[in-house]
């Protein structure tokens, strides 16, 4: 597997890990197959395994830096490893040798890999650990002990120091490297998420102050206006506007989730808005609320938002008349991995059969229609129950944006 060069630097660490192990084990080794044939006095298979592993070893990572492939490189020496820690394990004493520490090695470098070499290796050193196990303990015999009984003792040295170095000075040193640029990056990471926080409450702030300008400006607008239509168109679109700087002002309220938003709240804060706002602070109106703990992207609440508030501004303007109040329910339920209904409505006079977005010059029934489309949803009008109820299936909308990094 070549690397690709967006993972470039997350693989960095690990190349520079493997690269280091081989060319240390290739020299070790080197060393090792000298000191047992000068000073050891070992003259058969160990020296000459420690020689050819370390002059293969050496050349397959210098290949490395021609056809770039981590895995092969990798595997490659993880068997010229296995094999020559085998043979040197066989010649110098079976289960009993000092050197059958370096196969745990093998195991310990697939895993710092991956996973899945990690537990191959694991897998193939057991069988080899059994495999060697019964032999030694068998009638039969392939190979014997080739240390000379004076040279032993050096030679479970040597083997422990080879083990330790690659453990402790390769693989742990450099382990420990790579934790700390880990942590170091996590750190930073996490400042970068905290300042773009900061930044994007911050935003959100100002919008809805924005908003909340506009809204202001509205009202004033609509008090000053005799006439009394124009004046509700007014204070209409006020109340549209209201239910969009709701959104902003509970995002940036909020200490997690900031592109998304807690449904049931803002729902209930809306509504008790709408009420007020049209009926006064006395109202009888009942607002009866269904909804479980959905968290929705603001791009999804907002159109939610301006669906209730014309929903409900009509059934207060023209649904409920009776001065002794009536009912709204808004529900909202889950029905797919990203797939949710709502079914709101009241159980006032309701209007006829025959209005419909096309045959009514109704903004807010076009709105309607218009915002759940804009949901990618369906919307169908019940006309089983008292009143003006809608049945909306609608899609959790997330806009995607690329980096500008």
């Amino acid at each position: 597997m070549k690397v690709p060069g967006k993972d470039k630097y997350r693989l960095q660490d690990k190349i520079d890990l493997i690269l280091k192990v081989n060319y240390s084990s290739s020299v070790f080794a080197a060393l090792f197959g000298l000191i047992c044939f000068f000073f050891l006095d070992i003259q058969e298979v160990i020296p000459y395994t420690f020689i050819v592993y370390a002059f293969i070893n050496l050349l397959n990572t210098s290949l490395y830096q021609r056809h770039k492939n981590l895995v092969l490189t990798y595997n490659l020496t993880s068997i010229l490893s296995m094999i020559g820690a085998i043979i040197i394990t066989m010649y110098s004493g079976g289960i009993q040798s000092p050197f059958i520490f370096v196969l745990a090695i093998i195991v310990f470098a697939g895993y710092v890999t991956t996973k899945v070499f990690g537990q191959l290796y694991l897998i193939v050193n057991l069988a080899v650990l059994t495999i060697l196990f019964l032999y030694d303990t068998g009638d039969f015999s392939i190979s014997e002990n080739t240390v000379p009984l004076e040279s032993r003792s050096w030679f479970a040295f040597l083997s422990a120091v080879f083990a330790v170095y690659l453990l402790g000075g390769v693989f742990g040193k450099n382990l420990l490297m790579a934790h700390h640029k880990l942590y170091k990056s996590r750190n930073e990471i996490q400042e970068r998420i905290e300042e773009k926080e900061t930044l994007l409450k911050e935003v959100h702030h100002r919008v809805k102050n924005n908003l909340q300008t506009v809204s202001s400006l509205l009202s004033l607008q609509s008090r000053a206006i005799a006439d009394e239509k124009i004046s509700s168109i007014i204070k209409s679109s006020q109340n549209r506007v209201v239910s969009m700087a709701m959104v902003h002002e509970m995002l940036y309220k909020r200490d997690d989730y900031l592109s998304k938003i807690e449904l049931r709240p803002y729902v209930k804060e809306l509504c008790d808005y709408l009420v007020r706002s049209v009926k006064g602070s006395n109202s009888n109106v009942k607002v009866d609320l269904d909804i479980d703990d959905h968290k929705l992207s603001i791009d999804t609440v907002i159109p939610i938002g301006l669906i209730i508030n014309e929903t409900i501004t009509n059934a207060l303007k023209y649904g409920i008349t009776d001065a002794n109040g009536g009912e709204i329910h808004v529900s909202v339920k889950k029905i797919g991995e990203k797939r949710y209904q709502m079914y709101l409505g009241d159980n006032g006079i309701g209007y006829s059969e025959d209005i419909n977005p096309r045959t009514s010059n109704s903004l807010g029934l076009k709105l309607i229609y218009n915002l759940s489309r804009q949901l990618r949803g369906t919307i169908s009008r019940d006309y089983d129950k008292k009143g003006t109820y809608y049945c909306i299936e609608f899609e959790e909308i997330i806009e995607e944006f690329n980096s500008v990094d």
